[in-house]
Formats: C-alpha cells, structure tokens, sequence
C-alpha cells in the first residue's frame, strides 16, 4: 500500500463526519444525546521502548469518550478511540485516534538519538464480521506532532463466550507504515550516527510487523470491565532493518498485562 492510497482512504473516512453532522441537526443536534466516559489503568510488561530488547514494567491509563450507539458486538485493546459514523450492525466505519507517548533519549541504547515527540494520530477505521465469531478491522491514521508519517493497522479476532462474562479471543496482527514513520522511530542521520555511535540508517515505506495477540475478557458488572492480554509481533521491513534494532535492540516484541475500567453514562 502506498502513501498516496493510504492518505486517500483516510481523508475518504474524515470527509464522512460533516457529511453525517449536516444529515442531522447541525453541531448542536449532534451533540445532544446519550454519551459515555471510560475510565480505567493497564498494567503491563512491554519493551522498553519500540524495538528494544529490554522490558519494563509500566502502568498507562484509559479514557475514551463517545456518543453511545448501537453496542459493538466486540472490541479489542488494539482498537484506538473510535467514532463510528456508519453502523448497521455487521458494518461499522467512521473516524479512529490514537494518543502517543513521546520517546526520550534517557535509555543507554537511545543515548544520541533525537527525542521524538508526544503527539497522536488520527484517521478512519472500518471493521466488519463474515462471521458471527470473528471481526476484521482496519485502521488508516496520519501522524501529529510525533511523526508526520502514516501508519495503517489490520487485525482479525476469533472470539467465544465461554460465559455470559467471560469472553476468550485472539488472531493475527499486521502494521504497514510509511518512511516518516520509521524515519522519527527508526532513523539514524549523520548527526545521530557519530553521536550514539549506531550505524546510519534512512528507512523507506513497507511492512511494520506481523504478530498475533489474544485475551480473556471479564465483564465484572455492567460498565466495570477487567481482562488479561497478550500479544507478540515480530518486526519487519524498515524497522527491521534499523541499525537500532539490529545493533542494540530486538526484531522480537513481547507484552502481557492486566487492564481494568469503569463507564460512565450521561447525557447532553
């Protein structure tokens, strides 16, 4: 997949939103209605940073806030803060974001290396179901203030109700993503090079990393949610390739943890 139809299919996503807000009532129509806020932490086990070799042990927080529609008949940790703009059920398309932590040079693998930014990303989703136990879904999201690149997400779930509570799922995982993606995650310039001592390297577009990822679900009450979660990828491409993983870190990505949260309902 290309940049160029990467960035189309996004946009194509975006353009929907004032489409379905001037269908209604306008901003404030829209506004008005049944909301929810969830709230929550995960903990986890998880490299160091992208690519590293080393783990850490860290806690990162949930918040999502939506209009309430039709209930999703499953989500995925992986899934980013989603808004969709078309849901019959089967089909479910709209707009996704995804908030990302910036990356320090504090590490001795990354000592040299520029810092790259907080910021986020944002872009459209699409996610359907060929069958009654299984969900595909796609994201397409463009880079904020971390990087200016564009990176896109694929994953399908099988999922079964082992009880009305407690649900099992899990499937493969795939990430593409363009070169300046990998350029402010993976690259090493001249400057950088004699600075931290890596190799020079300027990664182009291609394949992230392929991988698989599972959970066990445990609905406690009706908006209290806990679940156990486990994934590994395996990078590829471009990030493979990166003198800092392949000097320093590790083309093999491991994590597990815990996660627990609470949503709360109102209305505008």
């Amino acid at each position: 997949m290309t940049r160029s139809s990467m960035v189309a299919a996004a946009s194509a996503l975006l353009l929907m939103a004032p489409a379905a807000a001037g269908a209604g009532e306008g901003a404030s129509g829209w506004l008005s209605g049944d909301w929810y806020l969830t709230v929550g932490v995960i903990g986890l086990v998880a490299p160091n940073f992208e690519g590293s070799k080393k783990y850490l042990l860290s806690a990162q927080p949930i918040i999502s806030l939506g209009k309430a529609g039709p209930e999703a008949r499953f989500s995925s940790r992986n899934d980013n803060i989603s808004l969709a703009l078309v849901d019959d059920g089967h089909v479910r398309a709209g707009l996704t974001g995804k908030f990302l932590w910036g990356r320090d040079n504090s590490a001795d693998e990354l000592k040299g290396l520029e810092p790259v930014k907080w910021g986020g990303e944002a872009g459209g989703f699409f996610e359907f179901y060929p069958t009654d136990w299984m969900r595909v879904r796609s994201e397409i999201r463009h880079g904020i203030r971390s990087h200016s690149g564009v990176v896109a997400d694929f994953a399908a779930d099988a999922f079964y109700d082992v009880t009305p509570d407690v649900r099992i799922s899990g499937g493969p995982r795939l990430s593409l993503a363009t070169a300046k993606y990998f350029d402010a995650y993976y690259g090493v310039d001249a400057a950088e090079s004699a600075a931290s001592g890596l190799s020079e390297y300027h990664p182009g577009s291609g394949l992230k990393s392929v991988g698989v990822g599972g959970a066990i679900t445990w609905k406690v009450t009706d908006p209290m949610t806990a679940s156990l979660f486990g994934e590994y990828s395996r990078l590829m491409g471009p990030a493979a390739d990166s003198s800092l993983v392949k000097e320093r870190g590790s083309p093999d990505q491991f994590m597990i943890g815990v996660s627990t949260s609470y949503r709360f309902d109102f209305s505008m």
